[in-house]
């Protein structure tokens, strides 16, 4: 699989979560400032991952999300590693 598909799996990932409603509002907003950084043009692809990485782990540290949600994020953010081992090789 390729980083383009990888980071298509990524972004639909975090649709679901933009679209969960149990999940508090300032974390799907941070989910969507994640999915928007993956996609923005412009800046290296290796620099938009650590990016997302780092507004997901932001994220995956605020007290109010719940368990399901938390769960959600750590597996986007093992994926997002897996694109950037994949790019330093």
């Amino acid at each position: 699989m390729n980083t383009t598909e990888m980071i298509a799996q990524v972004n639909a990932a975090l649709e679901m979560m933009v679209e969960d409603t149990s999940v508090p509002r300032n974390i799907r907003r941070g989910a969507t400032s994640a999915r928007e950084t993956l996609t923005k043009d412009g800046q290296a692809i290796d620099v938009r991952v650590a990016s997302a990485i780092f507004i997901l782990d932001e994220l995956a540290n605020d007290p109010n999300i719940p368990l399901h949600g938390r769960t959600q994020i750590w597996s986007i953010i093992s994926h997002l590693e897996q694109i950037n081992a994949a790019l330093k090789k």
